[in-house]
């Protein structure tokens, strides 16, 4: 018999990445919730790599802890290894990633979960869902009814998941959890409009069967830096990774098995990641590449466990072994953990709103796989924006609706509710067309206003951002103003680095903008330098070597902001609107884009469409004012 277990302002589904961050947002803005999951044990689990961060990822981290989220933190207090990446590269694409104790940072979120005001954790299996009364219904595989006026879905890879291993399948979510699958007919029932994908995961290997000293060894950085801005010293890195390679003999084994692959035998349906194929999909699609790499990564200092990046598989147990073995350092290799593939179920993000609310289910968000992304960063961001816009809904606030030019998790939901994703969709930085101005290091001036706005950001917080921003504004100002006097000393160094020597004084920012020169170079000649950390004169030499560019970046962003004030009716009817080709008519129709600049960005919306509705908004708009 049913019974009422509780009554909420926010009930979370899912205690995953995404889960975390939207019930923490939801009851630190000071909403009664409730997160629910079918183990507590897997709370925060990271059952892929162990590590934090990547490539436009690692941005996604620090705008996420700019805002007001934990996972920066929580990376922080369980890193093993840290590593900037791209370091070779523009600043823009500099990304930040730590190898991350796995078990340990699952205890440290499940612990912060615990310890949260305003917030109950739940083990349970959400059966059903339903709308009585204007309030959501959750109902569990006990009976027990939780209600609540919003819910955010974050079910990840287990609603209705399904684990392949060769010729073998079954029910199961990450790591042999349980699936969801009473979960995923409600949800069908309510109408929401389901699909599959797929993702994989290498398997995991016991370390004293490796022979290292066939691999390569990767340190991690010298200098550490910290991914929340509230971290101190971090100390030093804890272990190394290591590099390994594939041979001719590998893709042998591999293609001589690859009918036993149920992606290639067609027992896969679901779409799996474009930009993190398995390992025999690779050696398919790259079949003139002689060998690919791989990344050894220790799982945690109290395990033997070792992850086995790049090599994620679906074949049979016993291929996976044959074709590991085959590698240098892995003759010997015992498998504790198999490589497996997952599908599972997910919602066509385009019937989102930027909010991750659903369009036609008002109280109801979505956040993380459930919405057709892949990885913890990716999901960590949209169940901080559902989570915040929940609680903000059931205040009767305006949404928080971050745009393409504040961040990249404004990028990532654009690009998800506008465009729509026909695969795990995955953050790159070339996704963004403002990443110059979206870098990881300005984080904190973009967006820890907004969580300051929210209270999502502790004094102590603020006020070291203020510090910050106040020494670097100070930075700027005496490197505009100095004057370096020229010397031999000088004009040989500058020099050897192949730019032209000085003939008489020379600003000090005028030397940043040599692409030869930096801060560290002209340290021996630049007296008056205060002693900062380096992320302060980082982002200083940044905005001053790069600033011509980043003034026609924030050209651009005032355009795209001009067409995003640009409202378009929401009871507009666009079959009636002549001069619209089908394919635009159609789109519009089912995206329903809030303003001009969503509308532009539609695939399959030309610039004549844009005209076209361009001229009927501008009549709109007359008509309005004659009436008014």
């Amino acid at each position: 018999m049913d019974f009422i277990a509780g009554n909420y302002d926010v009930l979370v589904v899912g205690a995953g990445h995404a889960g975390i961050e939207a019930a923490l947002a939801a009851a630190r803005i000071g909403c009664k919730t409730a997160v629910i999951t079918m183990n507590l044990d897997a709370i925060g689990n990271c059952p892929c790599n162990p590590s934090i961060g990547g490539t436009a990822k690692g941005h996604l981290v620090r705008e996420i802890d700019a805002l007001g989220g934990e996972i920066a933190k929580t990376a922080d207090e369980c890193f093993l290894q840290s590593r900037m990446l791209n370091k070779g590269k523009g600043p823009a694409v500099h990304s930040l990633r730590v190898q991350i104790d796995r078990n340990k940072y699952s205890r440290v979120m499940k612990r912060k979960l615990e310890l949260q005001q305003n917030l109950d954790v739940k083990q349970a299996e959400i059966i059903d869902i339903f709308k009585k009364d204007a309030l959501w219904c959750l109902k569990t595989r006990l009976n027990a009814l939780y209600l609540a006026e919003c819910v955010v879905i974050c079910t990840g890879t287990y609603l209705d998941g399904t684990i392949h291993v060769g010729e073998v399948s079954y029910q199961s979510g990450p790591d042999n959890m349980f699936s969801s699958r009473l979960l995923t007919a409600s949800l069908k029932k309510l109408g929401l409009p389901l699909r599959k994908f797929k993702t994989g995961t290498p398997a995991r290997v016991l370390r004293s069967s490796i022979d290292f000293s066939k691999l390569e060894k990767q340190l991690g950085d010298k200098n550490i830096v910290p991914f929340s801005y509230s971290s101190g010293n971090l100390g030093d890195n804890k272990i190394a990774c290591y590099v390994a390679w594939t041979n001719e003999q590998t893709k042998k084994v591999i293609l001589d098995n690859i009918n036993r692959s149920p992606m290639y035998s067609g027992k896969i349906d679901g779409i799996g990641p474009r930009y993190c194929p398995s390992i025999e999909d690779k050696m398919v699609r790259f079949s003139d590449k002689q060998r690919h790499q791989m990344f050894i990564e220790p799982c945690g200092i109290d395990t033997e466990e070792m992850y086995l990046q790049g090599m994620s598989s679906s074949l049979p147990e016993d291929v996976q072994i044959e074709f590991y073995r085959t590698i240098d350092g892995l003759q010997n290799v015992k498998i504790m953990r198999p490589a497996y593939a997952i599908e599972y179920a997910c919602v066509d993000p385009l019937e989102l709103l930027p909010s991750l609310e659903f369009k036609n289910f008002s109280g109801l968000f979505g956040a993380g796989q459930f919405n057709g992304s892949s990885g913890y960063e990716e999901a960590a961001a949209q169940g901080f924006i559902a989570g915040v816009n929940a609680a903000l809904k059931v205040k009767r606030k305006s949404p928080l609706i971050l745009d393409r030019a504040s961040s990249y998790i404004g990028t990532l939901i654009d690009d998800l509710v506008s465009k729509g994703t026909h695969e795990p969709y995955r953050m790159m930085t070339s996704r963004s067309e403002y990443r110059l101005v979206l870098r990881q290091d300005n984080a904190d001036e973009r967006l820890m206003p907004l969580g300051k706005d929210l209270g999502l950001v502790t004094d102590e917080q603020w006020y070291r951002f203020l510090d910050r921003q106040k020494r670097k504004s100070d930075e700027l100002k005496r490197a505009r103003s100095t004057v370096i006097s020229p010397s031999e000393a000088l004009n040989r160094e500058i020099v050897s680095r192949g730019t032209s020597p000085i003939a008489s004084g020379v600003h000090l920012a005028d030397l940043l903008k040599r692409p030869q020169l930096n801060y560290n170079v002209l340290k021996p000649f630049d007296p008056t330098r205060a002693e900062h950390d380096d992320n302060i004169l980082e982002c200083t030499e940044i905005e001053i070597k790069y600033q011509g560019y980043i003034d026609k970046q924030n050209r651009q962003i005032q355009e795209m902001r001009r067409l995003e004030c640009q409202v378009i009716p929401a009871d507009i009817e666009y079959e009636k609107l002549a001069g619209l080709r089908l394919e635009a008519r159609e789109k519009l129709k089912k995206i329903r884009p809030l303003n001009m600049g969503q509308a532009s960005r539609i695939s399959g919306v030309s610039p004549a469409d844009m005209s076209v509705l361009a001229i009927w908004i501008a009549k709109w708009h007359r008509e309005k004012e004659k009436l008014q």
